[in-house]
């Protein structure tokens, strides 16, 4: 099946109903604690990152209060030390969200530490690998893939018209809105594919990997190398050896690159890149300034057709 099947209503339908039943009573409690509200009655919502905070603000619209943890480059939503002011935000929220996974732990403990239940993207994804329970799995980077982020939208549609029923039509309606503003990016991403384009890349780490394969692209990173770097540990001498081979060799069409989590390792592997001429496309956890995730993925798409014809 193609990883960038749009879903249907059908699709969406079952994704909430996933996210919702291992929530118990739905995600941030009940929706007549008016406690949990913020000052001017707007429904509070809490994110782990910027990525999914933008998607709750354009599903939520002027009747949420969106307030995302990790929002910028400087911070590693892995290694996230939460803070208590953190722990009183989260303690406040109707609707936690999270990408899950193990991805970004943090949030999973304020909320059990707060007595709050949590949406997890990784549950409602669609995607092969992840539990109900939203545990790790496969590839956890799942806001790299368009249909798991429309899942997601459409599961926050319905809770947050749980939370709200007056408002329940708006919220659907902006998540179906945010799933055709998509469409010229999964468009762009099926004529890649299709047109054979095809090729070899390989990735620092693996998180835009869900993008790389719409486009019909093969990741060959060596699997010592992707190993150490995903459990943060030094990557082994051999391994070293079989990447910096690898993108030096001429045989690829570009390397991915995250620089929001970049050691060492992963700047001298950038730098044999570099040497060689091959380009290197950077891919971030979080969004850039002044994007909101479709314009983000449209100009990482951008990116990757450009490579490809250069």
């Amino acid at each position: 099946m193609s990883p960038y099947r749009r879903p249907t209503g059908p699709a969406l339908l079952l994704a909430s109903i996933l996210a919702l039943a291992g929530c118990g009573s739905g995600a941030g409690g009940d929706a007549s604690d008016a406690g949990n509200s913020s000052a001017d009655g707007r429904i509070s919502v809490v994110t782990s990152t910027n990525v999914f905070g933008d998607i709750a603000e354009r599903v939520g619209g002027p009747e949420v209060e969106v307030t995302s943890i990790v929002d910028g480059p400087s911070q590693d939503p892995h290694s996230y030390e939460a803070t208590v002011q953190d722990k009183l935000t989260v303690s406040k929220a109707e609707l936690v969200i999270d990408n899950g996974g193990g991805y970004d732990p943090f949030l999973a403990r304020l909320a059990e530490d707060t007595d709050r239940s949590v949406l997890s993207a990784v549950t409602v994804s669609g995607l092969d690998g992840f539990g109900q329970d939203g545990g790790p799995g496969a590839n956890e980077h799942v806001w790299y893939s368009l249909p798991a982020m429309e899942n997601l939208a459409g599961a926050v549609a319905d809770e947050l018209a749980r939370l709200d029923e007056p408002n329940a039509e708006d919220y659907r309606r902006r998540a179906e809105a945010f799933v055709e503003d998509l469409a010229p990016v999964r468009d762009r991403l099926d004529t890649l594919a299709a047109d054979g384009h095809g090729g070899r890349v390989a990735v620092t780490e693996p998180v835009p990997v869900y993008l790389l394969e719409a486009a019909g692209l093969e990741n060959v990173t060596p699997g010592g190398f992707t190993e150490a770097i995903e459990e943060g540990t030094d990557v082994p001498v051999s391994a070293m050896e079989e990447m910096t081979t690898l993108v030096s060799s001429g045989s690829l069409a570009f390397l991915a690159y995250n620089d929001q989590t970049e050691g060492s390792q992963t700047e001298l592997v950038r730098s044999v890149a570099e040497d060689a001429d091959l380009p290197v496309l950077d891919f971030g956890e979080t969004l850039p300034d002044g994007e909101d995730y479709v314009s983000w993925m449209s100009a990482n798409t951008a990116d990757i057709a450009a490579a490809l014809d250069s």
